[in-house]
C-alpha cells in the first residue's frame, strides 16, 4: 500500500514534457532581467511564452534565445501605459495560444525615486499607473480567457517588492503601488477562484541583482512616454558607504540573482503550487523575516 502511494506521488511530480506544457503565458517586462529569465524558464517547462516589453530589440533577442533552445515564444512590443497596447497584447497572446491564455505575470516596471516633499505629480502618477493600474487593466482585458471552466490551470502573479510590504524612504510612489498589487491579488483570488479555479499570488522581491540595484553611474535609464529619461540604480557613493555591511540584514548574506528570482515565479505558476492562492511570497534571502 505504502509503495503504491509513493509511486502515485512520484507520478504526480514527474512532468516529462515540462510543468507548464501547453500553457500560454504573458510575461510583461520580459525583454531583460527577471522577466527575461522567467520567459526562458517558462519555455523550458513547455510554456508558449508571450514576451511583452517596450524594447523591441531586447524582446526579440529573448524570443530568439528561446527558439534556439527548442521553445515557443513570440514578442508583442509596446508601452504598458497605452490602453491600446494592452488590448493588442491580449489579442495576440490569445491568437498565439489558439484561443487560450493560462498565465499572466505582471513584472514590468521601474523606480522613479524621490523624497516625499520633492516627489512631483508626474513621478507619482507614472509609477502608480505602471505598477498598479496597468496590471489591473491587463488582467481585466484578459478576463474572458480566465473566467472559463475548461478544467485547465490559470494563474496570475503580480510582482511586488519589500518596499510595498515595509515601505522604503525615497520610494513613496513605488511603495504605494507595490502595496496596492497585494490587495489586487487577493481580490482576484477571491473573485475568480471559486467558480473558475484561477490562482493569484504576489511575489515581493528584496535585493535582486538587476538594473534597478546596479550602480547609477552605469547609466541605465528608461524613457517615459513623453520622452523624459529616468535614471535607474543606486548611486555608487551610497553603495560604497554600505561597504561590507551592505547585506548584513540578509541572513543569506548576499543579493539574489535574476535567475533565482525568476525561478520563484515559475514555482508559483507550476502544479507544485496548485493549492496556493492569495498569498504574498517574500523572496528576500531572509531579509525582513
Amino acid at each position: 500500500m505504502a509503495n503504491a502511494r509513493a509511486q502515485q506521488i512520484a507520478a504526480h511530480l514527474n512532468f516529462p514534457k515540462g510543468m507548464l506544457n501547453g500553457q500560454v503565458a504573458i510575461i510583461t517586462g520580459s525583454g531583460q532581467g527577471i522577466g527575461a529569465e522567467a520567459a526562458r524558464l517558462f519555455a523550458n517547462e513547455g510554456a508558449k511564452v508571450v514576451v511583452s516589453d517596450i524594447d523591441g530589440k531586447k524582446a526579440e533577442e529573448v524570443v530568439q534565445s528561446i527558439k534556439q533552445n527548442g521553445g515557443e515564444a513570440t514578442a508583442v512590443v509596446g508601452d504598458m501605459l497605452d490602453d491600446k497596447y494592452l488590448a493588442e497584447l491580449v489579442k495576440k497572446a490569445a491568437e498565439f495560444g489558439n484561443g487560450k491564455i493560462h498565465v499572466i505575470v505582471n513584472n514590468a516596471g521601474y523606480t522613479w525615486d524621490g523624497v516625499i516633499h520633492k516627489t512631483t505629480d508626474k513621478q507619482w502618477d507614472t509609477i502608480l499607473a505602471l505598477h498598479g493600474t496597468a496590471p489591473f487593466k491587463l488582467i481585466r482585458a484578459a478576463a474572458p480567457y480566465f473566467r472559463v471552466k475548461d478544467g485547465e490551470p490559470r494563474s496570475i502573479v503580480n510582482i511586488s517588492s519589500t518596499s510595498g510590504i515595509h515601505g522604503n524612504a525615497g520610494q513613496a510612489n513605488y511603495a504605494m503601488a507595490k502595496a496596492g498589487v497585494v490587495g489586487l491579488t487577493k481580490a482576484i483570488a477571491k473573485e475568480w477562484g471559486p467558480a473558475f479555479g484561477v490562482r493569484a499570488n504576489t511575489i515581493a522581491f528584496g535585493h535582486i541583482q538587476t538594473r534597478l540595484t546596479a550602480a547609477k553611474e552605469e547609466g541605465a535609464f528608461v524613457t517615459t512616454p513623453d520622452g523624459q529619461k529616468v535614471a535607474l540604480g543606486i548611486p555608487q557613493a551610497q553603495k560604497n558607504a554600505a561597504g561590507q555591511g551592505a547585506f548584513k540584514d540578509i541572513p543569506l548574506g548576499r543579493p539574489g540573482t535574476a535567475t533565482e528570482a525568476a525561478s520563484t515565479i515559475l514555482a508559483v505558476c507550476s502544479p507544485l503550487f496548485s493549492y496556493v492562492t492569495g498569498q504574498t511570497l517574500m523572496v528576500t534571502g531572509g531579509r525582513n523575516m
